[in-house]
């Protein structure tokens, strides 16, 4: 199986870069990725003052596949996702949504039978892991997007619906997308308050294909259970609207219903979520269950 290693990494997408792998549509790959830090911290005592900050959030990549032309509809396939190491938090004073940090710290934390470790001043604890990606995507039509920011190309939009067995449907902007990816957490909340998740190396093996569904409203997400739009911008309240209505566009557009019909399933089953709220952009999502359109006779994107 092809794949990179986790030193064959980029800072920024962006429709210049050179491939470093090419791929078939629908063959498996892998990329190997660095966590958020560039793996660079390794125990308690390594602090933030000591990190090379050019070397943050690198993503592995990028991967060109075959036969994607601009203005295709790009599904990528998340067919394992493995973590390989410990993972490692910070708390950053002034950053994130949490204010009323006031000191530094880091803490490296054990993955082990898939479970998380994490000690508090109250006793130790033992979570499940849910392992997610938080920057993945393709190269923008133009300029230059730092993996810590995310968009319509993707980026750093920390959804945690993007795990194992999820597809994200993204355009190419540029000949074979260009696509690439990292900063996976081992396990991660809804909004990443603190600036970070549990921060982890790991094992990506994935696939990615055109679908003929150019009217599809992206970034999108399908899992067993859902669809999901994915909107970011410089307001919650922007970000909202943006993933509504292209939930809207989804539901009328392609899955054929009325205006109404949208609408009182959107307020009846759909829920309004945050990925994050700590990058240079507000990221949420507007999901869906798959569940209700199936009763309506709905067999999926492409379909």
């Amino acid at each position: 199986m092809k794949s990179l290693k986790d030193d064959q990494v980029f800072y920024a997408f962006a429709p210049t870069l050179k491939p470093l792998l090419t791929v078939a549509q629908q063959e498996e790959f892998v990329l190997n990725t660095r966590d958020c830090f560039g793996n660079q911290l390794h125990s308690d005592e390594d602090t933030l003052d000591k990190l090379n900050w050019d070397a943050i959030n690198p993503g592995t990549g990028p991967v060109a596949i075959e036969g994607v032309k601009p203005g295709d509809v790009v599904r990528i396939d998340i067919k394992k996702l493995e973590i390989t190491g410990k993972s490692v938090m910070t708390t950053i004073p002034g950053a994130g949504a949490i204010k009323g940090i006031t000191e530094a710290s880091t803490r490296v934390l054990d993955n082990d039978n898939g479970m998380l470790s994490i000690s508090t001043v109250k006793g130790n604890l033992q979570l499940p892991i849910k392992p997610m990606i938080g920057v993945i995507g393709l190269a923008p039509l133009e300029g230059s997007v730092p993996n810590g920011t995310p968009g319509k190309h993707g980026g750093n939009m920390d959804c945690t619906l993007i795990g194992e067995g999820a597809s994200l449907y993204l355009h190419a902007a540029v000949e074979g997308g260009l696509f690439g990816c990292g900063d996976v957490h081992a396990l991660m909340g809804d909004g990443e308050v603190l600036v970070c998740g549990a921060e982890t190396p790991a094992r990506v093996t994935l696939s990615a294909s055109v679908v003929n569904v150019p009217q599809l409203p992206t970034p999108f997400v399908e899992t067993d259970e859902l669809y999901a739009t994915i909107a970011s911008a410089k307001t919650s309240d922007e970000a909202f609207k943006l993933a509504v209505d292209n939930m809207f566009d989804f539901l009328t557009g392609i899955v054929g219903l009325s205006q109404g019909d949208a609408g009182r399933l959107m307020s009846l089953v759909g829920n309004l979520k945050f990925c994050q709220v700590v990058d240079p952009e507000i990221t949420v999502r507007f999901e869906f269950p798959k569940s209700v359109l199936a009763q309506l006779g709905f067999t999926g994107i492409g379909g």
